[in-house]
């Protein structure tokens, strides 16, 4: 068992959370970390990208081992606008401890995950100075933002120069109740559409003059919303279609509208593909005879890391250093991981409790931070050992 708090873990913590990079300002967290492991033989180096007004700093560092075989750590610096500040107890990016716990934004999302990786890598090396595993980090300041100009842009470039790892453990706050006991080993894709239903306005007193658009869409809407798009797998629920929004009308109360605009999600497992949501989507409004237009947008493909070597290296370090035999899940929202499992055949989420993350006050359990590093120290252990084996 780890002992209750590591300091090292928490003092990197407190300096990255006294840095506001809220996104797409990373606020100079990429370059304490790249202070940290330049010392450890890593290589490091930073793509940017974007506009000037929203220009993202990435961070890719290497350390090469004797296989071919490389772990990547992935996450992200940028954090969420901390909203008004009477709401919080305390300065959000002035790191506070308050009944054992560490109180800032960024504390679970997830600059806890980035220091207990460094600390972690820190450890590893000084006791195993040569190993087999290479070792990369794989940073961005925009996650949190559009995610267009950060961790995607770092793995294309990647796999044009075929320089992708072969695991990766992205540090998103995946726990419930205490570290470890909840890890992600896959996410959901989501495929978001606009629709617009084409009618006629006109006055309400003379339906027969106009084509009211909500009526021509209500029976559609009716089946869109009964059907059964596939049902799971093992490691996912059923892909769910939902409705967001949906507007009408002028504002008056005596006019027909002249179109309806639905916004709707796709959250889609590895069952269906875009491309057969979109087409059975479709059908449907044509069967309906409706008039309208339609924009996709695609957010995210579904990934799936099925239990083998990473996941087998996770749950016996969570064993080892913590007693408790973890949950794989792939619930909850998208992350970066959907951009990394295209070039990463094994993708993991691992991190603190999730319950406070974009909350007014976010914080972290002081004794959350030892066991998190400790099982990101014990995977690379595991990983390295399998390699020497």
């Amino acid at each position: 068992m780890t002992p209750d708090i590591c300091l090292d873990t928490l003092r990197l913590t407190e300096q990255l959370m006294a840095r506001p990079s809220v996104t797409p300002d990373d606020g100079g967290c990429m370059d304490i970390i790249t202070q940290a492991l330049k010392p450890l033989g890593f290589e490091c180096e930073f793509i940017e990208s974007g506009p000037d007004n929203f220009r993202v700093r990435n961070l890719w560092a290497k350390r090469p081992g004797r296989s071919t075989q490389t772990l990547a750590f992935a996450g992200h610096t940028d954090v969420v606008p901390a909203g008004p500040l009477a709401h919080w107890s305390s300065d959000p990016f002035t790191p506070t401890h308050r009944g054992g716990k560490l109180y800032g934004r960024g504390a679970s999302d997830m600059k806890t995950s980035l220091a207990a990786m460094v600390v972690a890598v820190q450890e590893f090396l000084a006791a195993n100075p040569n190993p087999a595993l290479g070792i990369a980090f794989l940073l961005t300041s925009d996650e949190e933002g559009p995610a267009v100009d950060g961790t995607v842009v770092v793995c294309e470039r990647l796999k044009a120069r075929g320089e992708a790892p072969q695991f990766c453990i992205v540090g998103e706050p995946t726990s419930v109740q205490r570290t470890g006991d909840m890890i992600k080993n896959g996410r959901r894709g989501t495929l978001s559409g606009k629709l617009t239903v084409k009618g006629v306005q006109g006055h309400i007193a003379y339906p027969h003059l106009a084509d009211n658009p909500i009526h021509r869409l209500a029976p559609a809407l009716a089946e869109l919303v009964a059907m059964r798009w596939d049902a799971g797998n093992a490691f996912f629920p059923p892909t769910s279609w939902q409705v967001s929004n949906i507007h009408a009308g002028t504002g008056a109360s005596n006019v027909i509208p002249g179109d309806c605009v639905v916004d709707f999600n796709f959250r889609f497992c590895t069952e269906s593909t875009p491309e057969s949501l979109q087409q059975r989507l479709i059908a449907v409004l044509d069967k309906h005879g409706l008039q309208y237009e339609l924009k996709w947008t695609i957010g995210g493909l579904p990934f799936l890391t099925t239990p083998g070597t990473l996941v087998g290296a996770i749950q016996k370090a969570i064993a080892e250093e913590t007693g408790i035999t973890t949950e794989l899940s792939t619930t909850g929202g998208t992350s970066d991981g959907r951009f990394i499992a295209q070039i990463c055949p094994q993708v993991i989420e691992c991190g603190p409790p999730n319950a406070t993350i974009h909350k007014v006050d976010e914080h972290v359990v002081l004794t959350d931070m030892a066991p998190l590093k400790a099982i990101y120290r014990r995977s690379l252990e595991i990983l390295n050992a399998g390699l020497d084996a």
